[in-house]
């Protein structure tokens, strides 16, 4: 692998983890003006719009026309930009400070759950060492989660939905992952921006029902203007430069190399948290650091039984399910 594209991989894949630890502090600022669901469908409609103008000036007219692949990619396009957005920003804003560090915990134990999810899915069994990492992950989680009083989870119904909602979120981006799968001929670009405007569709829909019902009321524009800051953020660095330069970096570095990037998310969530003020608890710190621990010895492993050319062994296979597509547009 040659010097310059290691660097360029590196700086890419830094770019967009940097970009998606900085989201949760981010949408906290946000979301205490305005409804989590109308924040995702707002930032969404506009990374929509971009990602529509990229797609026509790089692969024109004919990238856009769907084919038999309609439903299907409708259904993909929602468990991602519907299920995914509205269940973690959800999780989040209920958790309040908490669902800072939490969501963003969620956003980097997704290899994990990648490789739990093909085990139930695929029947793909990881290896021993991998489900040790997994263990170790969760273990994590739990710890920071419950800060040490597993009591308190158990006895917490709201605490309980808002954890719940974050899960059925990863796993609404783990069937959009898997779906990728199935568009070997399209370009990441294509997948993303048609997925992208059917899901948000979806969520337009959900959301103009709810509002018509009287359970939510849409933001005005002054509203819209005071969360102008974080909102341009949000679409612009982990909705759209995130996406491209995650896919770019790790078509430099291969995903076994780029998806240690991913220890960034919850390492720039709590720098960023910080500066707004949030203290930092002793779980919180080694709940994060097993985590990302388990990561790091699960990828170690895979190194391990990977061929010269990178490709995994037979006795490997569950153990490199943790591919880091799975986080190439996670945000």
């Amino acid at each position: 692998m040659k010097r310059d594209r290691i660097v360029i991989g590196g700086l890419l894949c830094l770019l967009a983890s940097m970009s998606w630890g900085a989201m949760f502090p981010v949408a906290h600022s946000a979301l205490k003006h305005v409804d989590a669901l109308y924040f995702s469908l707002i930032r969404y409609s506009a990374v929509t719009v971009i990602l529509i103008g990229l797609l026509w000036w790089k692969e024109g007219r004919e990238a856009f026309r769907l084919g038999k692949e309609g439903k299907r990619l409708w259904f993909f396009g929602t468990m991602a930009f519907t299920v995914y957005n509205f269940g973690i920003f959800l999780g989040q804003d209920m958790l309040g400070t908490s669902g800072i560090i939490i969501a963003s915990i969620m956003e980097a134990l997704m290899p994990m759950l990648t490789v739990v999810f093909m085990w139930l899915y695929k029947n793909v069994r990881p290896s021993r060492f991998t489900l040790v990492t997994v263990s170790v992950a969760f273990t994590g989680v739990i710890l920071i989660i419950t800060h040490g009083d597993l009591h308190s989870l158990l006895l917490s119904f709201h605490q309980m939905l808002a954890i719940g909602l974050m899960l059925i979120a990863v796993l609404g981006w783990l069937l959009y992952t898997v779906g990728g799968e199935s568009y070997p001929r399209w370009s990441a670009l294509r997948y993303s921006t048609l997925s992208c405007l059917l899901g948000t569709g979806t969520s337009a829909v959900i959301v103009a029902v709810l509002t018509w019902l009287g359970i939510l009321k849409a933001p005005s524009m002054e509203t819209i203007m005071l969360i102008g800051p974080e909102m341009g953020f949000m679409i612009l660095f982990p909705g759209v430069i995130a996406l491209l330069s995650w896919n770019l970096g790790v078509k430099h570095l291969t995903p076994m190399n780029g998806i240690l990037f991913i220890n960034f998310i919850p390492v720039t969530t709590f720098v960023v948290s910080a500066a707004q003020g949030y203290q930092m608890t002793p779980y919180d710190l080694s709940g994060t650091l097993l985590v990302m621990g388990a990561l790091i010895a699960n990828n170690l492993y895979q190194r391990r039984l990977s061929r010269p050319d990178g490709t995994l062994r037979p006795e490997s296979v569950g153990a490199g399910l943790t591919s880091a597509k799975a986080e190439a547009s996670a945000s």
